[in-house]
């Protein structure tokens, strides 16, 4: 059996703590680079109208809900049990940390849901979705999408 000496336990505690700053590194790394950004540009100013914007959203009594059924996005949008058809301003079809795979859904409207092919794997996947309402409220919501299969 050899001896421990001073530089066994140098070099063990030198490798031990280059794993961990090696491990922090690429996940330091790693989180920056996959960061999507910023949700608004001066967050004083979006500020301002927050609330009066969530209550006006609010009044139009909105249920809206997205799922995947497949490689098709549906998204439905109902009030008081009735299919609503806004105008979709923005919808972007995406994973919650990461902006490479986002995609812009074309939404058609079949009478009672909105349908939109879209290319979509395992996973969690968000819809950010900006629609105005026929009396011009807008309407803006991040929905976590639920796979149905």
């Amino acid at each position: 059996m050899t001896e421990i000496k001073g530089w066994h336990v140098l070099a063990g505690f030198g490798l031990g703590f280059g794993i961990i700053i090696a491990v922090n590194l690429t996940l330091a790394f790693n989180a920056v680079r996959t960061f999507p950004g910023l949700e608004v540009r001066n967050s004083y100013v979006a500020s301002q109208s927050f609330d009066a914007d969530r209550a006006a959203q609010t009044a139009l009594g909105w249920e809206v809900s997205a799922w995947l059924d497949g490689d098709r996005l549906v998204l439905e949008i109902a009030q008081d049990g009735r299919p609503v058809a806004p105008r979709i301003e923005s919808a972007v079809f995406g994973r919650a940390t990461n902006v490479t795979e986002d995609q812009s859904p074309a939404f058609a409207f079949d009478g009672t849901r909105h349908i939109a092919e879209v290319r979509a794997g395992r996973g969690n996947w968000n819809l950010r979705l900006v629609a105005q309402a026929e009396d011009g409220t807008v309407f803006q919501q991040r929905l976590v999408v639920e796979t149905r299969r």
